[in-house]
């Protein structure tokens, strides 16, 4: 369990790592074994979210975002039966659907800060969704606000926090409303079986990293700033990408973190085994 990680831990732990020179990185994972693994890797968080479920189902990260299971709800049951009782070297953060319009989400942040999660991100995010249906929600109440509104709660509350941001004036509102850890999305992945087909190249995301921090400076040049998804999808382009930028404090993985290193190990192994001689065979 992870009850000793509260909110002034983890970000002094997370700026120490900054300060010695050490990529901060957060592993998104749908699945016990994966959290515990990439937490015994050297993880410096584990998050969880709808998202993440679904990718450890074989399917594409983005079915989080149909209508087909309660987000939050999937979400706490993960943290609670398959997250919490197998990381102990790291906090254990949720990525929760903040629209939610069925719930009290500040009563549903008190509920996950009660089972042992230490931290809440925006996950899934509005600021994903553009064209009509963004008017749509933001008109409604169902609003990137929301999201917000859900994360200075967390943070009041004692919870370390976390956003998904796509541009620089949710990138300082967000940090206008305590946030601890701002994280630059450049949307869906490409790579593995079930990538997109187009990304948001190098560097539009370079451009996309540059503003947000230029954004921050002026009163927030502190926070954390780490980035997720588009074509970074292994350590080494990671890397690559901290030559152009290298204000950036880290990377959030996703189906880099889990997806990919396990649909390129299973086969692999799989292959092995068949690959054996039966001795009667001769």
């Amino acid at each position: 369990m992870t009850a000793d990680f509260t909110r002034e831990k983890i970000s002094a732990r997370l700026k120490a790592e900054r300060a010695a020179g050490r990529v901060i990185y957060d592993a998104l994972c749908g699945a016990g074994i994966t959290a515990k693994m990439a937490a015994r890797g050297g993880a410096d968080m584990i998050t969880t979210h709808i998202l993440a479920y679904f990718r450890m189902q074989g399917l594409s990260s983005m079915a989080g975002y149909l209508p087909i299971g309660d987000a939050n709800a999937m979400t706490l049951e993960l943290c609670e039966r398959s997250l919490l009782n197998v990381v102990s070297e790291c906090p254990v953060m949720a990525g929760l659907l903040c629209a939610d319009p069925t719930r009290d989400m500040h009563a549903f942040v008190d509920r996950c800060l009660a089972a042992g999660v230490r931290g809440i991100m925006n996950c899934p995010t509005v600021a994903l969704i553009d064209g009509k249906f963004r008017s749509d929600l933001e008109e409604t109440g169902m609003s990137y606000d929301k999201e917000v509104d859900v994360l200075g709660y967390a943070s009041s509350r004692g919870a370390f926090t976390k956003a998904f941001v796509t541009t620089p004036d949710e990138a300082l509102t967000m940090a206008e409303a305590g946030v601890d850890n701002i994280i630059v999305h450049y949307g869906n992945s490409s790579g593995g079986t079930i990538g997109s087909a187009t990304v948001l190249d190098s560097q539009a995301a370079r451009d996309r990293t540059a503003a947000v921090i230029d954004a921050l400076q002026a009163r927030h040049s502190d926070v954390i700033v780490t980035c997720h998804g588009g074509s970074i999808e292994t350590p080494e382009q990671f890397e690559d990408f901290l030559t152009d930028e290298p204000r950036l404090d880290g990377y959030v993985g996703g189906s880099s973190a889990e997806r990919f290193p396990i649909e390129e190990s299973v086969p692999r192994v799989t292959a092995g085994f068949k690959s054996a001689k039966l001795p009667k065979a001769d």
